[in-house]
C-alpha cells in the first residue's frame, strides 16, 4: 500500500489542447503517464495528483478526463490547479467515482497521515499585484481550514498538497511556508512549474519538512513514491 504523487496531467480527450506545443518532450504525454503508472501502481496504492488535471473548461468536457484517470489502477486524491476550469461542486465531485477523493476545504486519509491542501496561490515576489494577494489571503484561509480539519480529528502525521510553489522565484519563506511548519506538517507536494520555472524548484527539506516537485515533465511523467 504504496503513496505516489504526479501532478499537472493537462490530459486533453476532449478539449483538443495537444501539449507537444510545448516542446517534444510532451509528445504523447498521456501515453506516457499510463504505461509508467500501471506499471508501478496497483490498485492497492494511493496516488496523489496536485492539480492541472484538464484544459476543459466545462465538466462536460472534464469528465472524459476523469474517466481516463479513473481506470488507471489505484485511489487517487486530487487537488485543484489553475488551469481546472471544470473543477465544480466539491460534494458533486466527491460523488463522481468511489476510488477518486477531490479536495477543497476539506481532508482525506491515507493510513496515519491526513492529506490536505488547496491550490495555493504565487507567493508575493517580484511581480505581484492586487489582483495577486485577494486570491493569496483566500488560499491561505482554505489551507487552514484543510489543515484543522485534519487537526481536529486528531491527525498528527500530515501531508499537504499544494499546486503553486509555496515560495517565490527567491525562495523567500511566506505565509504558505509559516502555516505549513505552524502545523507541523511533514511533506509537501506540488507542482505548477514547467520549462524555464524549473529552475526555480524548491526541493528537499527545510525547516523540518520535506518539499517534493511533481509537475509530470519534471518527473519524467513518471509518479513517484513518497512513502
Amino acid at each position: 500500500m504504496a503513496l505516489y504523487a504526479i501532478s499537472d496531467l493537462h490530459l486533453s480527450f476532449d478539449a483538443e489542447k495537444p501539449m507537444d506545443v510545448f516542446g517534444e518532450h510532451w509528445l504523447n504525454h498521456d501515453e506516457r503517464i499510463k504505461e509508467n503508472w500501471i506499471t508501478k501502481i496497483s490498485n492497492k496504492d494511493t496516488i496523489l495528483i496536485a492539480g492541472d488535471i484538464s484544459w476543459s473548461m466545462k465538466m462536460e468536457q472534464g469528465k472524459v478526463d476523469l474517466e481516463w484517470i479513473h481506470r488507471l489502477p489505484g485511489r487517487k486524491i486530487i487537488s485543484k490547479g489553475n488551469h481546472d476550469y471544470w473543477w465544480n461542486s466539491i460534494n458533486k465531485l466527491n460523488n463522481l467515482y468511489d476510488d477518486m477523493n477531490f479536495i477543497q476545504n476539506n481532508f482525506f486519509t491515507y493510513e496515519d497521515y491526513a492529506v490536505c491542501g488547496t491550490r495555493g496561490w504565487n507567493p508575493p515576489g517580484e511581480k505581484y499585484t492586487k489582483h495577486d494577494e485577494k486570491i493569496y489571503n483566500r488560499e491561505k484561509i482554505r489551507l487552514r481550514l484543510s489543515l484543522d480539519k485534519a487537526k481536529n480529528e486528531g491527525y498528527e502525521k500530515i501531508i499537504v498538497m499544494l499546486h503553486y510553489p509555496p515560495v517565490n522565484e527567491k525562495f523567500e519563506e511566506s505565509d504558505f511556508t509559516k502555516i505549513l511548519e505552524e502545523y507541523k506538517v511533514e511533506k509537501v507536494i506540488y507542482g505548477h512549474l514547467h520549462g524555464p520555472s524549473l529552475r526555480n524548484v524548491f526541493e528537499g527539506m527545510y525547516n523540518e519538512i520535506e518539499y517534493i516537485m511533481t509537475s509530470c515533465d519534471y518527473i519524467n511523467f513518471d509518479p513517484v513514491k513518497i512513502l
